[in-house]
């Protein structure tokens, strides 16, 4: 059963990071239309390099288990602030999906920060 919670571990944060490996480079790749949506939403540009680098290095750093604890607080923040400033409108369908799963998304790394990264993880350097 361990060797299961241990594989368990690793798939969820594959799963977690990859929605915010590929949101950065999208950011990046549309980096105009970005900004645009962002500061549609009253954020300011100069917000937009620091979420590219959450996403992307903080994505990077939950897929291989590195800081987990630390970069999973950051996730949970970033998901529940992303949830209410870009998709709090109730009366669309559609946001209140995104809203749900932005807030799902911060249960995740919830989780994360209350159990850490597990066994094959950089924070527990076990490798077998």
């Amino acid at each position: 059963m361990e060797r299961f919670q241990d594989i368990s571990m690793l798939l969820g944060r594959v799963f977690l990071s990859l929605i915010f490996i590929v949101s950065g480079f999208n950011k990046i790749t549309d980096y105009a239309g970005t900004q645009g949506y962002m500061e549609s939403m009253g954020v300011p540009a100069l917000m937009l390099p620091l979420v590219i680098i959450l996403e992307l290095f903080g994505g990077i750093a939950i897929l291989i288990g590195f800081k987990t604890r630390i970069v999973a607080i950051l996730f949970i923040g970033f998901n529940v602030i992303s949830a209410l400033l870009f998709h709090s409108d109730f009366g669309d369908q559609t946001q209140m999906t995104m809203f749900v799963k932005n807030i799902a998304i911060a249960g995740g790394f919830l989780m994360l920060f209350a159990h850490g990264a597990g066994a094959y993880s950089v924070d527990n350097h076990k490798y077998y």
